[in-house]
């Protein structure tokens, strides 16, 4: 029997180890912190807001040849590591750049969902597909809350330039999970937290640290990062 003593003893010792245990959490969160400090970052929350309902001015800026150079969407999509066959979703596709790389990746018997949320670039995304003849190429008018893909139909979710418009994002991604088969991946392709010649303002980035803790509370885990892109963070997930 434990001497009435002990108890004080027992009690001081597991405040010692909580207290360990939070210094040991909180030097694990800092050790994972981007090399640029992001004090402003609320997590989960957009951090650009605004209308993409004007599809000629974005498509002066999506579709611009100059975005090639740094954007290098070959290369991104073939880090994807697509076969034919597949399904992916580009989630927020905008006026469809990445359309007729995916829809190649993934061939005639392969499927490429475009997700919008905007009606117009939406209508956008169809003019470009039929343009283009991409076949495997299907539009989805997505709720600024839920992608509307269907569930177990995804192999891939490619977020590009995106990320840091979605909001509410602990329940955005945990519901997206819902869309992956079973070793889906997401990919997410956004922009470093640093001064750059292209790309948003600093206040609209996310670095990468932060994505990565905001994607392991929605229940993913880190299981590559491509180092492809000059300006740009490559990072796939799966569901853990």
């Amino acid at each position: 029997m434990r001497s009435p003593r002990a108890r004080p003893i027992l009690v001081a010792t597991a405040a010692a180890a909580l207290v360990g245990g939070v210094m040991a959490w909180a030097a694990g969160v800092l050790a994972i912190s981007s090399p640029v400090p992001s004090p402003t970052h609320v997590p989960f929350a957009a951090t650009s807001r605004h209308p993409f309902d004007d599809v000629a001015h974005w498509a002066s800026v999506f579709d611009d040849p100059a975005r090639d150079v740094w954007q290098k969407p070959r290369d991104v999509v073939g880090a994807l590591g697509l076969r034919p066959g597949m399904t992916v979703a580009d989630l927020g596709a905008g006026t469809g750049y990445f359309s007729r790389y995916l829809s190649a990746a993934v061939g005639e018997t392969g499927t490429v969902f475009a997700v919008e949320t905007e009606p117009n670039l939406l209508a956008r995304l169809r003019e470009r597909a039929e343009q283009e003849q991409t076949a495997n190429v299907t539009p989805i008018l997505a709720s600024f809350d839920d992608s509307r893909l269907p569930a177990g139909a995804v192999d891939v979710v490619l977020i590009v330039d995106t990320f840091h418009h979605l909001d509410r994002r602990l329940e955005y991604l945990t519901r997206l999970r819902r869309v992956l088969k079973p070793r889906g991946r997401v990919a997410i392709v956004d922009w470093q937290a640093t001064e750059l010649p292209v790309g948003p303002p600093m206040e609209h980035k996310i670095a990468r640290a932060d994505v990565i803790a905001e994607m392991q509370a929605a229940g993913y885990r880190l299981t590559a990062e491509p180092a492809i892109l000059p300006y740009q963070y490559v990072l796939v997930f799966t569901a853990a």
